[in-house]
């Protein structure tokens, strides 16, 4: 395992990867569920550079989907969840009751998808920041409702401007 922090319009990124380069976590400074550092590996800063300039196409030249190698970690309902939530469009969002609906589960499992969603260890990537209360509130976000609504103004924003890369 090795981890690399780069900057971003939302502060300092934290990318865990494999020795292979497969992503295993994306986290933001102070972010809920956040695995204590030590469990990252060594400090690499030029370790995953194709994650890095994934987010940086993202951030600011208009990347509306990743195609970086990823190594998730997570019960099967989680991963499912995970899996999910990268079929939510670019600059859309849908509630936690519908995405439990659209799996076929009961609209009461909105609970369970919301935690399951709190436990995305690839934010920003795996789009957590695209569920949204039962009234289309933002509610909860690991790492903090402000980024989750850069993040939503961010898509929005970029899918009326013109790309000078798409993916």
């Amino acid at each position: 395992m090795t981890y690399a922090v780069i900057d971003s319009p939302l502060g300092p990124l934290t990318l865990v990867g494999t020795d292979a380069g497969e992503l295993t976590g994306l986290y933001m400074d102070q972010q809920l569920y956040r695995p204590e550092p030590e469990t990252f590996g060594d400090r690499d800063d030029s370790a995953l550079p194709g994650v890095a300039e994934e987010l940086d196409e993202y951030f600011h030249h208009g990347r509306t989907t990743f195609d970086v190698p990823m190594r998730l970690a997570g019960t099967p309902f989680q991963r499912q969840i995970w899996t999910a939530l990268q079929a939510i469009p670019y600059g859309e969002t849908t509630t936690y009751g519908g995405l439990a609906t659209a799996l076929g589960l009961k609209p009461q499992s909105a609970r369970a998808v919301g935690l399951a969603n709190g436990k995305n260890p690839i934010s920003i990537i795996i789009p957590c920041h695209r569920l949204v209360g039962s009234t289309g509130n933002l509610t909860g976000y690991g790492g903090g409702i402000q980024r989750k609504q850069f993040l939503l103004d961010h898509e929005r924003t970029a899918m009326h401007a013109e790309p000078t890369r798409r993916a």
